[in-house]
């Protein structure tokens, strides 16, 4: 609890100064978890999915989607609002072949109440995504094909995104959006409606495009969240 408190405080401390908000704006760490022992990732806790296995394996966490669950999603300690998160995942090669090309890694910031920003990552299609979740529906603010940055099943993707509003010129008040692969820039969207999401949870996910996701497995093997600087 303590560990929560303290980087929630941070976070809400940051001030909106990406007003940008580009792949070049300047950020600075407030939380890193390797997820290398029991302590750091009971850390992550679950807050979508129905049927979610989760247990240490080889300097990380892995994931396993079960029966009438279509993506689990674990929370971390940080709450903000603008922020950005990095994970390393894998879509490993122990998830069914009929089920791989359906299979995402992925990130979500201002998440809770039924809705957030999910950014994912498709390792066999090497599709990327970007959307807004909300109870009434889902839309997809972006989406880009044969991305070559994207690796493929049982490799290390390094899915990031950075989420902040911007706070002057014409498009003040909206919410930018950055989906990048390692330092790689791959989308950009822009929400004017970003008032709605009032969840401040950031997440990581493993997800599946199936109706019947059983067995599709993942690995995180990092986090990091990170806020504008400075705050």
């Amino acid at each position: 609890m303590r560990t929560r408190i303290k980087v929630t405080l941070l976070a809400t401390l940051a001030i909106s100064l990406l007003a940008c908000a580009g792949a070049s704006a300047t950020v600075i760490g407030i939380y890193r978890n390797s997820l290398e022992n029991l302590t750091q990732r009971s850390q992550l806790v679950k807050i979508n999915g129905k049927n979610c296995g989760r247990g240490g394996f080889d300097g990380g966490l892995r994931v396993l989607i079960g029966k009438q669950t279509e993506g689990c999603s674990l929370r971390t300690p940080v709450l903000g609002r603008d922020l950005e998160i990095v994970s390393d995942q894998k879509l490993l090669g122990g998830t069914p072949k009929k089920l791989q090309a359906k299979g995402y890694l992925g990130v979500e910031l201002r998440a809770g109440g039924a809705a957030k920003y999910q950014y994912r990552v498709f390792p066999r299609q090497h599709k990327v995504q970007l959307l807004k979740v909300t109870p009434e529906k889902t839309k997809y603010l972006a989406i880009e094909k044969n991305v070559d940055l994207v690796k493929g099943v049982g490799q290390v993707n390094t899915v990031r995104l950075r989420v902040a509003n911007i706070t002057s010129g014409p498009e003040k008040s909206q919410t930018r959006l950055v989906g990048l692969l390692g330092n790689d820039p791959i989308m950009e969207a822009t929400d004017p409606a970003g008032g709605e999401l009032k969840g401040r949870a950031s997440a990581v996910v493993l997800g599946s495009m199936a109706k019947n996701a059983k067995g599709t497995v993942g690995k995180v093997e990092k986090i990091i969240i990170r806020v504008p600087s400075p705050f």
